[in-house]
């Protein structure tokens, strides 16, 4: 059994029904989107897709971070640049 990500859910047929309602009841949380009582996507809204994408784009960051911490490093003089 799939673990559903979301605590709200919808079927699809009633998406397609009742698309503006769900979204705006929804109120900016996930909405995991089922076929056949089984998780096939996840509704997001503007707002939480992009604070995932930031997310993701500090988490990578952060592992570079970690991968050049150790050098090797090169010296450089502000006067000479």
């Amino acid at each position: 059994m799939q673990t559903i990500r979301a605590e709200k859910t919808v079927s699809v047929t009633e998406l397609k029904r009742n698309f503006s309602t769900i979204l705006s009841q929804a109120e900016g949380d996930p909405v995991a989107v089922l076929n056949h009582n089984r998780p096939e996507a996840y509704l997001l809204s503007v707002a939480h897709y992009e604070r995932l994408l930031d997310r993701l784009e500090d988490l990578e960051d952060m592992k570079l971070i970690q991968e050049r911490s150790g050098g090797p490093f090169v010296e450089v003089n502000l006067n000479e640049l």
